[in-house]
């Protein structure tokens, strides 16, 4: 089977869904392995690195959608009805597509692709199970987000973040508030906290109290009797009574706090709001909101996507791809998950999709010109046959 690496044309992306070391593992297994010529410039990775791993260099990126039996891919294809760009229609029908689909918030996409008879394995569904830990690309992609938020925020902020003792007197250290203790909220405290800054945490499922503790993390309670963790570890949708319970223990928080970083998501739900105008309003001049989750609706009701803004003096980042600020090791990770799946799910360099295969079944969100993911057909209202 022949392997495709297309340049991302997503506005933004800087990442490649294959580096060369792991091309040339791709290559060990069987495969044949196409990139298009400058797919991994913008993540320091040159055409003659794959060269020298084994890859083969495409010039024409229809040659290399029509010749390829899977693509590789970081973001969705790239749909823009305005300029008549669809991406999904340069694969050919039957090839597999191995991206972050994010069907969940863009079921639309997955529709495009199944009409098209495109097969998608979506790195976002992959299922949190022992053995697919390897493959787990969110969590790849979110810690170094995590890590890269505080620095962002720290940047921003017109104020150091440690304690220091000085001959003019005595600096107060930052204080952080970070809203989410999932894999990206965890390495921004673990970040924030190596940097000086004194850190509280939030978050809905109280089973992490004990992790945010354990990375000298003081944890924000809110006292409910809902179980706020899904069968996967994920969040789950918060009531309105837990919500309103939650704004009013978090109001003087982060009213208080130098650095807000909110990094909450309920997978194919909007991003429930945390941090209200109100909130904003009440934060001291010169503090600083750095929204996570901007992209999926964002946890700061005054964030925009795409843009750094100030409002009532409080600087407020809604940069939606921040893993893609990090594109060199960004890729390598990436790339290792993908590796991981492929040694999964192929053979003697072919790709073998076991139906009944729990990270196959997880993960497979189009087939033979059909969605077949559960969650997804919800969202769309298809009826499973």
């Amino acid at each position: 089977m022949i392997i495709g690496v297309p340049k991302e044309i997503f506005p933004g992306e800087n990442r490649v869904a294959l580096v060369p070391d792991t091309a040339a593992k791709l290559i060990k297994m069987g495969f044949e392995v196409l990139i298009e010529k400058g797919a991994g410039e913008n993540a320091y990775f040159s055409d003659e690195m794959f060269v020298s791993a084994g890859a083969k260099i495409a010039g024409d990126k229809n040659k290399l959608y029509q010749s390829s039996d899977v693509i590789l891919k970081v973001q969705r294809p790239y749909y823009d009805k305005n300029s008549g760009t669809d991406e999904s229609g340069l694969l050919k029908k039957e090839s597999l597509l191995i991206t972050f689909m994010f069907s969940l918030s863009y079921p639309e996409d997955a529709l495009r692709c199944a009409e098209k008879g495109i097969r998608v394995i979506s790195m976002d569904a992959i299922p949190r199970i022992t053995k697919a830990q390897r493959m787990d690309a969110l969590s790849s992609q979110t810690n170094l987000a995590g890590y890269k938020s505080v620095l962002m925020a720290a940047d921003t902020l017109g104020k150091i973040f440690p304690l220091m003792m000085t001959a003019a007197g005595t600096i107060t250290p930052a204080k952080v508030v970070i809203m989410g203790a999932g894999v990206a909220g965890l390495q921004a405290l673990g970040t924030a906290k190596r940097l000086g800054a004194i850190v509280e945490v939030s978050d809905v499922r109280t089973a992490v109290k004990e992790e945010v503790q354990s990375l000298g993390g003081k944890f924000i309670e809110v006292e409910s009797s809902e179980n706020m963790q899904d069968a996967g570890g994920y969040a789950k949708q918060a009531s309105e009574d837990y919500l309103m319970k939650q704004k009013e223990v978090l109001f003087k928080h982060i009213t208080e706090a130098d650095v807000v970083i909110t990094t909450a998501l309920v997978p194919g739900k909007k991003a429930p709001v945390l941090v209200t105008e109100e909130m904003v309003k009440k934060m001291r001049p010169g503090s600083v909101v750095l929204d996570m989750a901007v992209e999926f609706g964002g946890n700061c009701e005054l964030s925009e996507t795409g843009k750094t803004v100030e409002k009532y003096g409080v600087k407020i980042i809604g940069e939606p791809n921040i893993p893609g600020l990090l594109p060199h090791q960004a890729s390598e990770l990436y790339s290792r998950n993908i590796l991981a799946l492929l040694q999964h799910i192929s053979k003697d360099g072919n790709v073998v999709l076991d139906m009944n295969d729990e990270i196959v079944k997880g993960s497979l969100i189009t087939n033979d010109g059909q969605v077949v993911h559960e969650r997804t057909m919800e969202i769309l209202n298809i009826n499973k046959k």
